[in-house]
């Protein structure tokens, strides 16, 4: 019985180890690669197409942010979508991924998140994900009542992080699907 619960103890401690490589491995600076990413602004117009708007840019306007901006409860939507770094960090029980000055925690404990009456007009963005084999799985919820979920893989050198992003704003009318491909940024030392 001893035995196995030494063997027991010690397969624990190897996958929670593995567990924790894993997690510290998308620790770091990230840079958008912009020859293998996805044009928000593209998608953003086939989604509004496809939801049988009419699309708004033109094709004389070159501006490659046009559809960013909008009310402060779909920030999130900007950020994910258009900023070009991402900075990710780790504590305990979450990761911090900021972009630009967009900070966002991701909650890797399984906690809720919960909105009294009183307190609506106090809704804050929320994010909760967990790791699937190696891809971490992140689910958002903007403050305007939409969803975005979140596929992050890592290259097997861990040079680069390819980001699938389904986003579905509250109160439009098709989903965006948008590929984020990002280089990791090395510090050099001098």
């Amino acid at each position: 019985m001893r035995k196995l619960f030494t063997i027991i103890a010690i397969l624990f401690c190897f996958l929670t180890s593995l567990a924790s490589a894993q997690d510290t491995n998308l620790v770091g600076a990230w840079l958008i690669n912009e020859d293998l990413s996805d044009d928000t602004d593209d998608k953003v117009e086939l989604a509004i197409v496809a939801a049988g708007g009419d699309a708004t840019k033109g094709f004389f306007n070159r501006d490659r942010e046009y559809y960013r901006g909008g009310p402060v409860e779909q920030e999130m939507y900007d950020f994910i979508s258009y900023e070009l770094t991402l900075d990710i960090s780790l504590e305990q029980t979450e990761y911090t991924f900021q972009y630009g000055e967009f900070l966002r925690p991701v909650y890797l404990d399984n906690r809720g998140n919960s909105v009294s009456l009183s307190g609506i007009n106090e809704v804050k963005d929320f994010s909760f994900g967990h790791w699937d084999n190696n891809q971490l799985v992140v689910e958002g919820r903007p403050r305007d009542g939409g969803f975005t979920d979140e596929r992050y893989n890592l290259s097997d050198d861990g040079m680069q992080l390819t980001v699938e992003l389904f986003i579905q704003p509250k109160f439009f009318g098709a989903d965006i699907e948008l590929l984020r491909v990002y280089d990791r940024v090395l510090a050099y030392e001098e």
